[in-house]
């Protein structure tokens, strides 16, 4: 390349690409595209063969497009020609997701041999805590000076700069010095001179390419006598600092700021910029959790590092531990001592920040299987994104999953028609809208066949290598050769093998995996975790690999905070209302029900009065109806939660309101109960004569009200309908239990049995059918039609007082079971979820 006249003094840069790092001096040009004679080659597609140049202009440095097709971007913004220096970034060919280059200060030449003087330290040395972190080799590997001088342009490896103390570092680091996990930063801007305004738009003065990070995030304030402040805008998913969601708060030089995926940190007199990509660490240290109040272990003292777009997985006999670890290592249940490290944080301490960048697949599939994948995907897509993420921003993430997981061709199929495998992709593509760091597998190979099982091992590997830490917990052994780690859990919760996968059946001395776990069953004498620890693979694997000390676990783990709501409660239940009568208007059985039950019931009840109410059919046509209303609204609704808890729990996770996920359950099943009922009083009375006291009801025509007290008891049935979902475990024992709740409805309604018996009548007041059989008895006087002492009960009278009464027992009720429903669905939520 041409070499330049004159002596520009602009400083030498480093420019780092996905291929390597190119040191610029300003005595001459550096070219950046396809061709592979350029000074920094960039294999991608949407870069030009010849894209750009960067110069040296007098005291600073240039890039300049050279007529690109797709572009060249400088700090989010596209240019033509624009001045750059250190903490700059540059994409070329996309602004989003365009090929990287970052660009950072050159190392000063190595000193001259010579006695350095006392305290002297050049900008490669190792800090004073270097034995304390020893784990960033890899940062410490690159702080190395080249040995090549620096005209020829190249330094390899990329170069780290090594901090000076433990300040100059992420220190929102819990416990900077038992880690060594100190990323260098994404992006260094000097230090603020004025507010600082943070988000996903344009018009931020620091753009966050972040779709869970709001258009206006929050603001990085700077006060008068320069102190700083951050403060956050409405945000919704929240700002965070030192790991703690706040409002308003000051912030102290070393102190770390989160906001989606990356953080901000003051240093010195410059801002860092870290952006977790997702290529992070996870450590587990001496975790130990015990129930019945620590009479019985469950796990032991188990610690272990995960490392860099890793795939782990963990294995044992039943009983071993395996989920309990899986919550223990997401925080949905903190272990009772040890912590666990994410990149070097105590995600215990600061799970209110992170708990977002971990994605977990539970082994129950959480689907609405009627629906098909995209509307699937759309869909979560709304709930968990923020409120100000605009419609195509949502479907374009979601078609780059779908690409990602390769289920373009399947992408309008319903997920019922899936294979096993397919489903468990299609789960993992849910969780992967967000973009978590961290994704964990409870058995996602369950009950799928040998071929289905590798083939969901290999999509998690190529997770992995796409800058994943996956974790898998699994009863399958078929494919954990794709495993960069095995963790072999043995009985009592304690580490029997970690280390890589094709060493274990060595270690353990058997040639057949059945083997190992039926000595786990026979051999229960053996100290499996004793010979382990007295083992080369736990020094090598697990001692050597975390050389430093544990995190103290003094300050226990953080009080739960609710997750953040992505959206406000109205637009949640807008969106839980469309999703749910999206999925059961595509459940054809359930339409086919839904529309003849009233219809069966109300033709029954029409069949038993005939053209008008006697004392012979008065008493048995109320009966059907109370038959019908209870059994249409208990039957819409006595599934619905229990076959969604899976999914409820795990968006309840990611900041699902309780409130807006049940309010949305009564707002299409009551529609729909309510529309039945009308249907069925109608199809049963229309045109017969009730023989009301002058044609006339209480309030309104006795039609009118006997139609509202059917739709309030269907109403008030489908509530307990509810309640019963929410009571049971197991989605059989619902339609038992229905029957049993339709045949109490008919005994205690008022018309087979007299219920003026003290305790029966108290009993009865907790059963609908007998509030709704007296208001519509009220409404036409049922003592009159049909004398005796069965309808001579007081409930019955012909008076405004009385069917207000009845019908206000109605709502009562009704409420009462909501909320009871509501206790119920929280006492199914892990502690960190509660509010």
């Amino acid at each position: 390349m041409a070499e330049r006249s004159g002596t520009p003094t602009a400083p030498a840069l480093v420019v780092e690409t996905d291929s390597g790092s190119t040191v610029l001096t300003p005595d001459r040009d550096y070219h950046v595209g396809r061709d592979p004679l350029s000074d920094i080659v960039i294999d991608d597609d949407r870069v030009s063969w010849h894209h750009a140049v960067l110069h040296a202009d007098s005291d600073h440095w240039t890039v300049a497009d050279e007529g690109s097709t797709n572009g060249t971007y400088a700090d989010g913004r596209r240019v033509d020609e624009g001045g750059v220096g250190p903490g700059s970034e540059l994409r070329f060919g996309s602004r989003t997701d365009g090929p990287r280059a970052l660009l950072s200060a050159s190392p000063p030449p190595p000193a001259p041999p010579g006695p350095e003087p006392t305290g002297a330290r050049g900008p490669n040395d190792a800090p004073a805590d270097a034995d304390a972190d020893a784990d960033a080799d890899a940062d410490a590997d690159a702080a190395e000076p080249p040995d090549a001088p620096a005209s020829t342009g190249a330094v390899e490896p990329p170069y780290a700069p090594a901090p000076t103390d433990g300040t100059e570092r992420l220190s929102g680091v819990h416990a900077p010095a038992a880690t060594g996990t100190f990323r260098r930063p994404t992006t260094v801007r000097p230090i603020p001179v004025r507010a600082v305004r943070i988000g996903r738009a344009r018009d931020n003065d620091l753009v966050v390419d972040d779709l869970v990070v709001s258009r206006h995030h929050a603001e990085l304030r700077v006060g008068t006598d320069g102190t700083f402040e951050i403060a956050d805008l409405g945000s919704h998913n929240g700002t965070y600092l030192n790991g703690s969601p706040v409002t308003r708060a000051a912030v102290l030089p070393g102190d770390i700021v989160g906001v989606g995926h990356s953080a901000f940190c003051l240093v010195g007199d410059k801002l860092e910029v870290y952006v977790d990509t997702g290529e992070v660490s996870l450590d587990a240290q001496e975790l130990t959790v015990t129930v019945d109040r620590g009479r019985k272990t469950l796990l032991d003292g188990v610690s272990f590092p995960v490392g860099e777009k890793s795939l782990l997985a963990v294995v044992g006999p039943s009983g071993a531990g395996k989920s309990t670890l899986l919550n223990a290592l997401t925080g949905l249940r903190p272990a009772d001592h040890g912590t666990v490290l994410y990149d070097g944080r105590d995600l215990y301490h600061d799970y209110a920040e992170l708990r977002s960048r971990i994605g977990l697949v539970p082994q129950d599939d959480i689907l609405h299987v009627q629906l098909t994948v995209r509307r699937a995907l759309r869909y979560a897509a709304r709930l968990r994104f923020p409120q100000d993420t605009a419609e195509p921003e949502r479907r374009a993430r979601v078609d780059e999953v779908i690409r990602e997981l390769g289920l373009e061709q399947r992408a309008d199929q319903h997920i019922h028609s899936l294979s096993g495998g397919q489903r468990k992709r299609v789960s993992v593509a849910l969780e992967l809208l967000t973009k978590p760091s961290l994704l964990f597998l409870d058995e996602p190979t369950s009950g799928l066949d040998p071929g289905m099982d590798r083939s969901v091992m290999h999509m998690l590997r190529g997770l992995a290598d796409d800058g994943r830490t996956i974790v898998v917990v699994t009863h399958s052994v078929l494919s954990l050769d794709v495993c960069d780690r095995l963790l072999v859990l043995a009985p009592g919760g304690r580490i029997a093998y970690y280390g890589p996968p094709e060493d274990a059946l060595g270690y353990f001395g058997f040639t057949q995996w059945p083997e190992a776990f039926e000595a786990f069953e026979t051999d229960r004498e053996r100290d499996w975790a004793g010979d382990y620890r007295a083992s080369s693979f736990h020094r090598g694997y697990i001692t050597d690999a975390t050389a430093r000390p544990p995190v103290p676990n003094a300050d226990g783990v953080a009080a739960p905070v609710p997750p953040p709501k992505p959206q406000s409660w109205g637009a949640q239940l807008s969106t839980l209302v469309h999703r749910y009568a999206t999925a059961l208007s595509a459940d054809r059985t359930f339409l086919v029900i839904m529309v003849a039950l009233p219809f069966v019931m109300g033709a029954m009840a029409r069949a038993l009065a005939g053209s008008r109410l006697t004392a012979q059919s008065a008493m048995n046509a109320l009966l059907i109806l109370c038959v019908g209303g209870v059994l249409t609204g208990a039957a819409n609704a006595v599934r619905e939660l229990v076959k969604e808890r899976a999914i409820y729990r795990r968006e309840r996770a990611v900041g699902l309101s309780r409130s807006a996920y049940l309010m949305s359950k009564v707002v299409v099943l009551g529609t729909i109960t309510v529309l039945q009922s009308v249907v069925l009083t109608l199809v049963a009375l229309l045109g017969v004569d009730l023989g009301a006291p002058g044609g006339q009801g209480v309030f309104l025509p006795p039609l009118v009200e006997i139609v509202l007290a059917v739709a309030l008891l269907s109403f008030t049935a489908m509530t307990l309908g509810l309640l019963v979902s929410a009571l049971v475990r197991k989605e059989e024992v619902t339609m038992p239990l229905l029957v049993l709740l339709a045949i109490v409805q008919v005994v205690f309604c008022g018309a087979l049995l007299e219920l003026n018996v003290p305790g029966i009548q108290q009993l009865s007041w907790l059963v609908p059918a007998r509030w709704a059989f007296a208001a519509m008895a009220s409404t036409i006087e049922l003592g009159r039609i049909v004398p005796g002492a069965m309808s001579s009960d007081a409930l019955f009278r012909h008076s405004a007082g009385v069917w207000l009464l009845d019908m206000g027992m109605l709502i009562v009720l009704s409420l009462v079971f909501l909320y009871a429903v509501s206790r119920l669905l929280r006492r199914q939520e892990p502690a960190v979820m509660r509010e």
